[in-house]
């Protein structure tokens, strides 16, 4: 590693940006926090369940400041969940999200939103602005470039700092590999729009990437190889990415819950539209198909250390 891309130098820039990263669990999102001479912002609010815990956060953070300004990068209940607690501890908090989804919110729309066909759940929030792919934002102390992110998310946006070449690339890209391609479970071609953004990614030549999810990294180039790799997986294989669907899906409920009966788990799986579509099951499915189902990707969970079976019990590892 030479010595523009090393650890002390990444941190040394994360700091002259007046950045502090929450790095949080996979059931949250990772939070940025701005602090700068004259504003603070948070870009990303995590999951609902831990809200409490963001606010904390933030007020530990802040001391005396208040948080003016909230950004979502884009809207999946891991970004967003705890928008509401966040405008609930800060007042005059301004929230600005992407575009594409403003009515939604606006008129409250938690299935447009996908958060009910995903068996997730996002207290209702408002919003003041949104984030035009195109323009820049002041974050700190520097302007931030905003891009579209299509691909995981078709709303989705990524900021990017030109002159410490610094990604906030939301599920864009992680260290190894890239989001769920939602629109691919809808019938809808995205994984080209998943390319294309990893190629404006590599165009933009960033030195460090603060992802959506995981620890700050500097090898971009070796997390674009790993994300090209994976893609090109699901385009031959559209089969395996409908299973890591569901199995972060799965993964995701489970983390919110740590423990739950076979019983309650597979009431959860039959019921969530979401994996109803992904399974392209019949109007009455067969129950010990839907059993036979669940359990072939708890075993793939477990194999991996993902969870473990304890009696009638699944328990998050």
């Amino acid at each position: 590693m030479n010595e523009t891309n090393s650890p002390a130098c990444t941190a040394s820039r994360l700091n002259r940006l007046g950045i502090t990263v929450f790095e949080r669990g996979w059931l949250s999102s990772n939070n940025v926090l701005f602090q700068g001479d004259e504003s603070t912002a948070l870009v990303d609010s995590g999951y609902c369940t831990h809200s409490s815990q963001t606010v904390s956060l933030v007020q530990d953070a802040l001391q005396t400041r208040p948080l003016d300004l909230l950004l979502n990068t884009h809207l999946h209940s891991d970004h967003c969940g705890g928008n509401a607690a966040l405008q609930a501890a800060f007042p005059q908090l301004k929230t600005r999200i992407p575009p594409g989804q403003a009515e939604a919110v606006a008129n409250w729309d938690p299935v447009t939103l996908t958060h009910e066909p995903t068996g997730q759940t996002c207290p209702a929030f408002n919003f003041h602005g949104v984030l035009f792919p195109g323009d820049t934002i002041r974050l700190g102390h520097a302007h931030w470039e905003i891009h579209a992110a299509k691909g995981h998310d078709p709303h989705s946006i990524v900021l990017f700092e030109p002159s410490s070449r610094v990604l906030i690339s939301a599920d864009a890209l992680w260290e190894n590999g890239f989001g769920v391609v939602f629109p691919e479970l809808e019938g809808i071609d995205a994984f080209e729009e998943v390319s294309d953004t990893l190629s404006v990614i590599e165009a933009l030549k960033p030195a460090a990437v603060i992802p959506g999810h995981g620890a700050v990294f500097d090898d971009v180039e070796g997390a674009l190889q790993r994300a090209r790799s994976r893609l090109d997986q699901f385009v031959k294989t559209p089969e395996k990415h409908r299973r890591y669907a569901l199995k972060v899906l799965l993964k995701f409920k489970l983390l919110e819950w740590q423990s739950v009966t076979f019983d309650d788990l597979l009431a959860w799986y039959t019921k969530t539209p979401y994996i109803r579509s992904l399974e392209r099951r019949p109007v009455s499915p067969d129950t010990e198909a839907l059993h036979e189902s669940l359990n072939s990707l708890i075993a793939d969970l477990a194999k991996s250390n993902a969870l473990r079976v304890q009696g009638d019990r699944i328990v998050d590892a």
